[in-house]
């Protein structure tokens, strides 16, 4: 499954392990809830996804917390304008990815 609107670090990358921890810590042993945007699918067939735990959308928790760069995937840009946002405000704060 690929989070949509979002780009997290890739293995070897500054702030991967960051990164795959923050998520691990919002969605581990949590029941989640998917929710689709336009396309069902990318190109690898990989589901696309927007990420629920109580509440609380994880591809966009990531992004406030600066473990992942707002990235657009036309055509699913639903939440992109708040994924921006975030990511402004992040590195505002010199969070995760914006720390200098």
């Amino acid at each position: 499954m690929r989070y949509i609107g979002v780009d997290t670090p890739e293995i070897g990358e500054l702030y991967y392990l960051e990164a795959k921890k923050a998520n691990l810590n919002l969605v581990g042993g949590e029941r989640i809830q998917l929710e689709k945007d336009v396309e069902d699918k990318d190109e690898y067939g990989r589901l696309l996804r927007y990420v629920w735990v109580d509440g609380i959308m994880v591809n966009a928790e990531l992004v406030r917390l600066g473990y992942a760069y707002s990235y657009s995937y036309p055509p699913n840009l639903k939440y992109q304008a708040h994924f921006l946002q975030l990511e402004r405000e992040a590195r505002e704060q010199k969070r995760g990815l914006w720390t200098e």
